[in-house]
Parts: C-alpha cells; sequence; structure tokens
C-alpha cells in the first residue's frame, strides 16, 4: 500500500453548548470536556488535524459558536475544520476569520446546493468540506440515503448521487458518516466508503463508528485518506500514536507523530 496518498487522523470535537459531547446514532449525548482542553491534548498527541461540529447549531437555526472557534485557533498548531450553523458566504468568511482552516457544511447544502460551488469558487476547493450523513435505505441505488439537521430528517435523495454533484462542484473533502455506525463502535461503513472513494475525486473521510485499530485499517483500504474518530480518542480507548504505529505497520503512510 506504499503508493497510498498519506493518511490523516482526525479527531473530531462534536460542541453543543459550548462542551465537548458524544452520542450514540446521534443521541445518548453525554459530556468529554472543554474544547480547547481537548483541542491541546490532541495536538501533543500527534493529531494531523480537527474537526470542529457544533451539533446544534442547525436545528437551533443559530450561527456557529465564534469565540470557541478563536479560542481552539489560538490554542492549536494543526489544521482545523469547523462545521455547524454555517449557511451562507458571510458566515463561511467569519468562521474563516475567527480561525478556522476549512469549513464544513452539510444541511445548508444540500438546501441551497450553489452554496457548494460559491464557497469552493470563493475560498478554494481545499477549504470547504461537505459532509454528508447518511443512513441505509435498500430502496435508493445506491442503498443510502441522505439525512440533514443532524442526521434526524430523511430527504429521499440517494446519498451516492449526491455526493456525485457535490464532487463535481470542486469540493476538495467529502465527509459522509453512516448513522448506523456513529459512535456505536462496530467499525466505519465500509460499503459507503467504498462506494463514494471508487466514484469521485475528493478526498473521503471515514467517520462513525471506529472502535478498535483493525477498523482504521479497513476504512484506509475502503479508499479513506482521512480517518475521523471521536468516542475512542475522547475516553482513551485508542491513543493516537499506537494508531500511526499500528498503520505504519501495516503499510500505510502517516505523518510521523513528531511533524506537526
Amino acid at each position: 500500500m506504499s503508493d497510498h496518498k498519506r493518511v490523516r487522523i482526525m479527531p473530531c470535537l462534536d460542541m453543543r453548548a459550548g462542551r465537548v459531547v458524544k452520542g450514540i446514532h446521534f443521541v445518548d449525548i453525554r459530556d468529554a470536556g472543554d474544547p480547547v482542553a481537548c483541542a491541546r491534548a490532541y495536538v501533543e498527541a500527534g493529531a494531523d488535524e480537527l474537526a470542529l461540529l457544533d451539533i446544534t447549531a442547525t436545528v437551533e437555526s443559530r450561527g456557529t459558536l465564534l469565540d470557541v472557534v478563536q479560542r481552539v485557533a489560538e490554542a492549536t498548531t494543526i489544521p482545523f475544520s469547523v462545521g455547524g450553523g454555517i449557511g451562507d458566504r458571510a458566515s463561511a468568511e467569519a468562521v474563516f476569520e475567527a480561525g478556522a482552516n476549512r469549513v464544513s457544511i452539510a444541511s445548508a447544502a444540500f438546501r441551497k446546493p450553489e452554496l457548494v460551488g460559491e464557497l469552493v469558487q470563493a475560498f478554494g476547493s481545499d477549504k470547504v468540506i461537505v459532509a454528508i450523513d447518511a443512513d441505509r435505505n435498500p430502496a435508493m441505488p445506491s442503498g443510502y440515503e441522505v439525512y440533514v439537521d443532524g442526521g434526524r430528517t430523511a430527504t429521499g435523495t440517494d446519498a451516492l448521487e449526491w455526493a456525485r454533484r457535490v464532487d463535481e462542484a470542486g469540493v476538495g473533502t467529502i465527509l459522509p458518516t453512516s448513522k448506523a455506525g456513529d459512535g456505536a463502535r462496530t467499525g466505519y461503513d465500509l460499503p459507503l466508503i467504498r462506494a463514494l472513494a471508487s466514484n469521485l475525486s475528493a478526498d473521503i473521510v471515514a467517520s462513525g463508528g471506529a472502535g478498535e485499530l483493525p477498523h482504521f485499517l479497513d476504512a484506509v483500504q475502503a479508499g479513506a485518506t482521512v480517518l475521523l474518530a471521536a468516542s475512542v480518542f475522547h475516553f482513551n480507548v485508542i491513543a493516537i500514536p499506537e494508531l500511526k504505529d499500528y498503520l505504519r505497520k501495516h503499510g500505510v503512510p502517516v505523518s510521523p507523530a513528531d511533524d506537526r
């Protein structure tokens, strides 16, 4: 696997009311700490980048917590993306001004598909991530349906078809999260990753379901180039240096823990 793209490790900080939280299947939320302290700890542990997700911004119809973004930007030395409550170019701009490196959009992208191209044009393809929450639905051509509003609302749209449209708009990274796998620690949804990775040119982030070391390797073999996890990192089930060593031993190129 030596010709494979360098794989990046991305802890995800799901935030609610300014605190890091973690749920299972998008519900059963529990507290996991202060975002700035968590971000700092992940920088020290050798994470390659971070994802900050304000999980209730969209359903509460409000913007992202910019003060938290600012504090995280001051405390970290690695790139981080911010999602939740970004619904137009102005709100994306505010997040960049607060210190984020990339923005992640999901529900807003789906409801206003022209926003995707607009943000890519304004900020560049590498600055925009489109997140797609999906759940299995055998009635869909790909077997997966897009959900919005933090996984609460079914859309009747095929996930692969929507991902293709996003890919064509020039987005550099697509982040699919399988509702079935989220927080369950039973492994990433490999058929979903495989379907997207084999049909799209964007980088694919594996998200939702990591529970043990082999799950991460499975995701890389399915075509993911960014490995996102939350609960296994937050609750010290897996340490990032341990994960990088494991992947390296299996021939996966990862950045060294001190390469930051």
